[in-house]
C-alpha cells in the first residue's frame, strides 16, 4: 500500500503576508462575540423562566455588538483591502474562501437586524431587563405583530444555523491549509 505523501511546506514571500493589526482585532473580537451569541441563542429555550431574561440580554447584546463590529470591520476592509491570497492557492479554494467570507459578512449584518426586529415584533424591545449591554434602553418602534415576529424568528433561526455551517467550513479551511497544505495561511490572522 502506498504511503500518503505529505506536501512540503509552501513558503515564500507571499505565503504568510499578514492582515493588518486592526483587521486582526476585528476578526478576533468577532470570534469572541460569536462564541457568546451563537450558543446562547438556542440554549434560551432550555433555561428556567426566571433566568431567561438574563440570557436574552446576553444574546441580544452580543448580537447587536456583532452588528456594530461587522459594520466597522467592513468599512475598514473597504478602505484597507486584505492581502491577496498567495499565488499557490488554487482557484477553487479562492472561490470557496471568498464565498464563505462574503456570506459571513452579509449574515453578520443581517442576522442581528433580524433578531432586533423579531424581538420588537414580539413586543420585547431592548429595554428594562434586556437593555443593550444592561443599561442602554432602545425606544420601542412598533407594536407586537405576531405573524411578522414568527416569520422573523424563522429567518433568524435559519441565519444562525447558516452562520454555524459557514464557521465549520471556515474552520475546515483553516485546518486544511494548516495541516494538509501546510502553507501557513493561518499565520496571516494571528
Amino acid at each position: 500500500m502506498a504511503e500518503a505523501r505529505i506536501p512540503e511546506r509552501t513558503r515564500g514571500p507571499e505565503a504568510a503576508t499578514p492582515y493588518n493589526t486592526p483587521a486582526k482585532w476585528f476578526h478576533w473580537v468577532t470570534v469572541a462575540l460569536m462564541a457568546v451569541a451563537l450558543p446562547v441563542g438556542p440554549l434560551i429555550k432550555f433555561v428556567r423562566d426566571e433566568d431567561k431574561m438574563a440570557f436574552y440580554a446576553l444574546h441580544e447584546s452580543a448580537g447587536l455588538t456583532l452588528l456594530f463590529v461587522a459594520i466597522a470591520r467592513l468599512a475598514w476592509r473597504l478602505r484597507h483591502p486584505p492581502p491577496p491570497l498567495p499565488a499557490h492557492v488554487p482557484r477553487p479554494l479562492r472561490f470557496a474562501a471568498n464565498g464563505v467570507h462574503n456570506t459571513l459578512y452579509a449574515l453578520l449584518i443581517l442576522q442581528p437586524v433580524l433578531g432586533f426586529l423579531m424581538t420588537n415584533a414580539f413586543g420585547f424591545p431592548m429595554r428594562g431587563e434586556t437593555a443593550y449591554l444592561g443599561f442602554i434602553h432602545f425606544p420601542k418602534f412598533m407594536e407586537p405583530v405576531e405573524w411578522l415576529a414568527e416569520w422573523l424568528k424563522t429567518a433568524h433561526i435559519i441565519g444562525g444555523w447558516t452562520i454555524a455551517a459557514l464557521l465549520v467550513a471556515h474552520l475546515g479551511g483553516v485546518v486544511y491549509h494548516q495541516a494538509i497544505r501546510r502553507d501557513d495561511l493561518l499565520l496571516r490572522m494571528v
